[in-house]
């Protein structure tokens, strides 16, 4: 069973439209802006998902080429397999909420690691990145607009700009409390917290132990 990925059903989608090598299939992502959603930077991770893949006999070796003084390129075709399979993967991805651990979630969760004044500190710098993201997004939307590209083809930008804005919007929130002091905390307050929430499990670790009844030496 081929494990799913964003990128493996992008080159599975890829391969449904013609037969093509793997530089193309970057290429192609790039150039109609899905690598806003899908992660192929790293070429190398495009040819791990192709052997996954061909592995997997979702797609099929079709050809080797030579362009002039290039190397080698192989193209790729997808099976019936292949097809059935990128379906299934997006009827399932559409259906389905994903169970996702992204970075920033993890890294609230570990606030106290800092004191109140940093993280409104690294929060205000975050508002100021989301910003630019949100101005870099909405002018590709304009050129994409602009040259009358369907919707249908720009859903997945909707969708990353309406998180950008309830992201920013909350984390201005946050900040505006830490700002006013009614979200802090402090080395004792998290000390107190600490003591009230132990484990039960713990609890045991903090018993002083019981003395150890000395032998009488025998005679």
């Amino acid at each position: 069973m081929v494990r799913h990925s964003p990128l493996a059903l992008a080159v599975l989608a890829m391969l449904t439209e013609a037969p093509m090598h793997p530089y193309r299939m970057q290429q192609l992502i790039k150039a109609r802006g899905k690598d806003e959603v899908i992660n192929v930077g790293q070429r190398n991770s495009l040819y791990q998902t192709i052997d996954r893949l061909l592995r997997g006999d979702l797609i099929a070796i079709r050809e080797t080429e030579r362009d002039g003084t290039f190397p080698e390129r192989t193209v790729y075709e997808i099976t019936e397999a292949g097809r059935d399979t990128a379906r299934l993967w997006l009827r399932e991805q559409l259906a389905q909420p994903a169970r996702e651990f992204p970075a920033f979630p993890a890294a609230l969760s570990f606030l106290p690691l800092l004191s109140p004044d940093d993280v409104r500190r690294q929060l205000e710098t975050r508002i100021s990145a989301l910003d630019r993201e949100l101005a870099r997004h909405d002018a590709a939307t304009e050129e994409a607009t602009a040259i009358q590209v369907p919707r249908l083809f720009l859903l997945e930008g909707e969708l990353v700009r309406a998180q950008l804005v309830v992201e920013r919007d909350w984390v201005s929130s946050v900040v505006a409390d830490l700002k006013a002091g009614t979200l802090t905390w402090s080395p004792e307050w998290l000390d107190e917290i600490a003591k009230r929430f132990i484990l039960p499990s713990d609890a045991s670790a903090y018993k002083p132990a019981k003395p150890t009844a000395k032998k009488e030496p025998q005679a």
